[in-house]
């Protein structure tokens, strides 16, 4: 706990490398990296993996129904958790992955910064460097079609994508994610989950589910 009294402390000292700067809350003394082992979250990892067919599956479902709700720009989503708040009518679309949501140990699912989405990205598109809100989150992208020609920079490090397989980034720090394949190649295709950083304690994780729940 006294972690996040540190951190609300500092919050009006944001300097920090720039190559990692969360745009909302940093918790510090939190072990940092652009991107973490597959065993940092080996559990939830595994589950996504197993529901990789099923969840796919979902996704082609509202992707080539009649189901609304993707956002718009050149990274569309379409949400089952956004910012902690379970989105109701897209859960019952897809059933299956809601479930194995529910499975998951240390899905970010009672505060602002946890979200679950299926994630497209068109070929030609780039997206701007950014960084993520905060460093207690590890993003986990399930990738669910992957053409050739996706690339992905976190922290200055390139890291690949494979179907079927869960890639743990730190998204506070610096990162760039680009499709760079032709028309032919059809979308980019991720699952994206918040999971918690492994080092945040339970009474943690407590204290930050109550200093930003979800608004109304």
């Amino acid at each position: 706990m006294g972690r996040v009294h540190k951190a609300l402390r500092e919050e009006l000292r944001p300097e920090r490398p720039a190559i990692q700067s969360p745009r909302v809350f940093h918790l510090p003394e939190l072990p940092s990296a652009p991107c973490f082992p597959r065993d940092a979250q080996r559990h939830d990892a595994e589950l996504l993996e197993c529901a990789c067919p099923a969840i796919l599956r979902e996704y082609q479902g509202v992707a080539g129904g009649t189901s609304r709700g993707w956002t718009p720009g050149p990274c569309q989503r379409f949400y089952l958790y956004r910012r902690g708040v379970c989105q109701l009518q897209h859960c019952r679309a897809c059933p299956r992955t809601y479930r194995t949501l529910a499975t998951l140990r240390t899905f970010v699912s009672a505060n602002r910064f946890g979200n679950a989405c299926f994630s497209v990205l068109q070929p030609g598109t780039v997206l701007p460097r950014r960084y993520g809100p905060t460093n207690i989150r590890l993003r986990c992208h399930l990738g669910l079609m992957v053409p050739p020609g996706c690339e992905l920079v976190v922290g200055g490090e390139p890291q690949c994508w494979s179907e079927g397989h869960c890639l743990l980034l730190d998204d506070s720090f610096l990162h760039t994610t680009a499709h760079n394949g032709p028309p032919e190649d059809g979308p980019f295709v991720l699952f994206i989950v918040d999971l918690w950083h492994p080092n945040v304690a339970g009474a943690e994780r407590q204290a930050l589910d109550y200093i930003f729940a979800p608004g109304p």
